[in-house]
């Protein structure tokens, strides 16, 4: 049952019942309340973590934008990291950094649905803790994610490494690997570029890392670039901006089948699905170190 606009949360909602999903009735307060009751499970991988902001104040009523900087309006002290940038107009820019329940209920109240997160802490950002393998299907069918996500488990076995699956909210997937902190994001991107041109060499008809979208065919895309430095994913329990406010959610490999429907994991019954067992409660007691694998890449 819902609660009263504004009751038990330390943020207060401004227009609280300003419907952001329209074909549901979800609200503004819908989401705030739903940040704020998965806010332990998502902490952890927001916590000491850069954010980059996609605002949209109407829901899915609007327009969207995208924000580095940190907006005006957000509670005093927030938490932030300057980072220089290599070209444009500013020479930085002061990131938010999430981690606390303060923080991401002000965002989701400023219309940040989705929560996207860099690889890389705020004390070493260009240190990556996980490897995010994107899996795209251009067929736009979740089913041949679900069959390229097995591809790339058993891929990523062979090199030693546990991998841990979630929907990603839309109509892929996202494959994660904790690692050690240690290397650069530039080589870890190095890594995922060369897992993915393996694994689509051996894989032709099912897999691609090509880059025109006109030469993919129906094939899933492996993207490694939400890996780069700077670069961005969609948090673990994340909402998102599409029909039926899909939920990020984490899975055992067990549940990824291709009859899966990742729209079943959504805004309106979640609670359901946060009281059962978490499959990624080992996700950052299982570091695993990058350079051992890198040694076998050539096992795939």
């Amino acid at each position: 049952m819902r609660n009263a606009p504004n009751a038990k949360l330390p943020v207060a909602v401004s227009d609280p019942e300003k419907v952001f999903w329209p074909e549901e009735g979800y609200t503004k307060h819908d989401l705030v309340e739903y940040y704020a009751a998965i806010f332990p499970k998502l902490q952890p991988y927001v916590s000491d973590r850069i954010l980059s902001l996609e605002r949209c104040p109407d829901g899915m009523k609007g327009e969207c934008f995208y924000q580095k900087e940190i907006p005006a309006g957000m509670p005093p002290g927030t938490p932030t990291k300057k980072i220089e940038t290599p070209q444009g107009k500013r020479k930085s820019v002061d990131y938010v950094v999430g981690g606390s329940l303060e923080t991401e209920l002000a965002l989701a109240n400023l219309g940040c649905i989705a929560v996207h997160v860099m690889a890389g802490r705020s004390v070493a950002p260009r240190q990556s803790d996980w490897v995010c393998f994107d899996l795209d299907p251009e067929s736009g069918e979740f089913a041949d994610a679900a069959r390229a996500g097995l591809l790339v488990k058993e891929a990523l076995g062979v090199l030693g490494l546990e991998s841990f699956p979630k929907t990603s909210g839309g109509r892929g997937m996202h494959v994660f690997v904790p690692i050690r902190p240690g290397p650069d994001a530039s080589d870890v991107l190095a890594f995922a570029e060369e897992v993915g041109t393996r694994l689509a060499g051996a894989h032709p008809k099912e897999l691609t890392v090509e880059h025109l979208l006109s030469a993919r065919g129906d094939r899933v895309y492996l993207d490694p670039f939400r890996n780069g430095f700077g670069q961005t994913v969609a948090a673990p329990y994340s909402v998102r901006r599409r029909a039926h406010a899909p939920i990020s959610t984490p899975l055992a490999w067990s549940e990824v089948r291709p009859e899966l429907r990742p729209t079943d994991f959504n805004l309106g019954n979640f609670g359901r699905r946060a009281r059962l067992a978490d499959p990624w409660k080992d996700f950052f007691r299982s570091r695993q170190a990058l350079p051992d694998a890198q040694r076998l890449l050539s096992r795939i």
